[in-house]
């Protein structure tokens, strides 16, 4: 018997940059208060819940979608984590329950941590702009947890703001490369070579 099979052509839109500006620029506006720029506000709370929190989430059911395991894991995870760290401070403030302290805070940002290595590792197949975003990454949750975990001085806690800072924008640089090689159908933005 002669089995006919259709084969559907993927006409969606990449979502990667979508999940990466999210990131990115919610990465950013945390880390200027890190480095001592302004205090914890609500544009911070706010960017985590619906640029940093539920972009990257939309992003990576997106990416599910797709077929893309390792994208999929990333945004959503990444989204998640944006949501959880409003969380963290709102809780509090509304009598749901207590403050995480500094040691609680670091166990959560290394756990963070050793997760963003893993999914480094898991880069080393993509591209070079991917691996600074991630490489940076697992730096930041590291050094993040260290601050907490030995209550750093003010200008260890702002170095890590300023590398927080880097970090975001090697995320917006990977998501608007993308937006514009694709847009103009050659490389405005280099990402870098594909470990084949």
């Amino acid at each position: 018997m002669n089995e006919s099979a259709t084969q559907i052509k993927d006409t969606t839109g990449n979502p990667a940059p979508l999940g990466l500006l999210g990131f990115g620029m919610t990465t950013v506006l945390l880390n200027l208060h890190n480095a001592g720029f302004y205090e914890l506000n609500s544009m911070i709370l706010a960017m985590g819940i619906c640029y940093g929190g539920l972009a990257q989430v939309i992003a990576g059911i997106m990416e599910w979608k797709k077929g893309n395991t390792f994208a999929t894991t990333a945004f959503t995870s990444y989204g998640l984590f944006w949501l959880s760290l409003v969380v963290l401070v709102v809780l509090p403030k509304t009598g749901w329950g207590a403050a995480s302290n500094d040691t609680a805070m670091a166990a959560y940002l290394a756990m963070w941590g050793l997760f963003t290595a893993v999914m480094f590792i898991g880069t080393l197949r993509l591209n070079r702009a991917l691996q600074v975003v991630f490489a940076t990454l697992t730096i930041l949750f590291f050094m993040l947890a260290i601050g907490d975990f030995t209550g750093a001085s003010e200008g260890f806690k702002h170095a890590t703001g300023y590398e927080g800072i880097f970090c975001g924008f090697s995320a917006i640089y990977a998501g608007l490369a993308q937006v514009l090689n694709e847009l103009y159908g050659k490389i405005v933005l280099p990402l870098g070579p594909v470990k084949k």
